[in-house]
């Protein structure tokens, strides 16, 4: 059996490594001390650690897309070793996966200095894992990120973010600063909620051992894209009532909110439809007026309102019969939706054959020579089993101090004011 000494075992070693580092984090400088191999063509010989910090680990695991620059404010924090360190990443260098083992020996008390081996494991070590890591994918890879979070002594540790690794990453960052960083990459409109809910103080009144608690706001993934994540704090259950730990976890709800918001959106439609016509029903349309007179106050907008009547409607239900006065409206709607293509105005059935549009961006008199055309367009065209149809027009302009009952009692007087003038023709008010 061979004698191994000091030499011996330090010559092995270095001729099986296949790349040796060390780090000057203070300075923020590694000197490459040894490269074979793959590590020939990544690594410089000497360079920035923080950069090296970023190539090692801040990528989409599997993948050399960059992560988006808001998420480098934690490559400093991972770049700090407490002391003795192994992971395991996976690089992508010209299009090619390789999985690198990476073990990391502090060289001073400070901990500031540092030697790091890095390791090309072969590609059936690589399979393997990526086998093992597709079955328990499913679940898994929807949570984006999670830790550990002690709010008493305000730390967070076993910190895994599953896009860039499947281990947890190595660094400390106090809860209440990593609070704060993580702020800027929540949707504006989110951010108050988020450190709201996030709060100490409101976590350790809110969640009981053992309960959870959770919100879903936006949240730009590593690639600085904006998706719907849940946000879960989970307090542990300990022996002692006055420990407040948390696991904390993001899990990516993206395609399933947009699936939600997508039927929420059909719904709402339902709701907001005259069932018959297709268009604002009487309570949206309603809703709809209210909305106008409002910008108008607080911007100045021009908006008016046109009522139109279908003329002697009744007698077509009486004579012909409701389904044919059914298919009579439906015409009438279709028509006037075409006329009104293109402008910025809301259509709604009041009632039976009434109906009122919103007209944004249009004063009285622009209204006044669109709804002739709009009368005359109606007058000409042909409905079934009927010969001529007509409509009479009421018009008005929201003025700022209008309520929605004082704007519907003008433009239905003017409606009423072309029915007495003799129908099919368009009056103001």
């Amino acid at each position: 059996m061979s004698v191994y000494d000091r030499k011996t075992v330090s010559d092995f070693f270095y001729e099986k490594v296949d790349a040796i580092l060390i780090v000057d984090a203070k300075s923020n400088i590694f000197t490459t001390v040894k490269k074979t191999g793959f590590f020939e063509k990544v690594l410089e010989d000497k360079g920035s650690y923080h950069d090296l910090v970023e190539k090692l680990w801040f990528h989409l695991k599997d993948s050399d897309k960059k992560i988006t620059d808001d998420y480098h404010v934690f490559v400093p924090m991972v770049g700090k070793f407490a002391g003795k360190y192994a992971d395991r990443v996976t690089l992508n260098y010209e299009d090619k996966i390789h999985l690198v083992q990476i073990a990391i020996y502090p060289l001073d008390e400070d901990k500031t200095k540092y030697m790091l081996m890095l390791d090309e494991l072969d590609n059936s070590e690589y399979i393997r894992d990526f086998l093992t890591d597709k079955k328990v994918s499913t679940i898994q890879n929807t949570y984006l990120f999670s830790m550990y979070v002690d709010l008493i002594k305000n730390t967070t540790n076993s910190i895994s973010v599953t896009e860039i690794s499947d281990n947890s990453m190595n660094y400390t960052v106090s809860y209440t600063d990593w609070r704060m960083m993580i702020v800027n990459m929540i949707w504006p409109d989110d951010q108050s909620l988020f450190l709201e809910r996030t709060d100490p103080e409101y976590l350790k009144k809110n969640l009981l051992p053992g309960r959870t608690s959770s919100f879903d706001c936006q949240m730009k993934n590593l690639e600085g894209v904006f998706i719907w994540v849940k946000l879960v704090f989970s307090r542990t259950v300990t022996k002692n009532d006055t420990d407040f730990k948390f696991v904390f976890m993001v899990q990516n709800i993206h395609e399933d909110s947009l699936k939600l918001f997508d039927t929420l959106k059909k719904y709402e439609d339902l709701a907001s439809k005259d069932a018959l016509t297709g268009v604002f029903n009487h309570g949206r349309i309603e809703t709809e007026i209210t909305n106008a007179i409002e910008a108008v106050k607080s911007k100045g907008q021009k908006v008016s309102l046109m009522m139109l009547d279908i003329d002697f409607f009744k007698k077509v239900n009486d004579r012909l019969g409701h389904s044919v006065g059914d298919r009579v409206l439906k015409h009438f709607v279709n028509l006037a939706n075409e006329f009104i293509k293109g402008r910025d105005i809301k259509m709604g059935r009041w009632g039976g054959e009434e109906f009122i549009c919103v007209c944004y961006g249009i004063d009285l008199e622009q209204l006044g020579d669109f709804a002739e055309e709009l009368r005359k367009k109606i007058s000409e065209s042909s409905f079934e089993q009927v010969e001529n149809l007509t409509c009479s027009i009421g018009l008005t302009q929201l003025q700022e101090n209008d309520t929605a009952e004082l704007a519907f009692d003008r433009v239905d007087r003017a409606m009423y004011m072309a029915k007495s003038s003799g129908r099919n023709n368009v009056k103001t008010n």
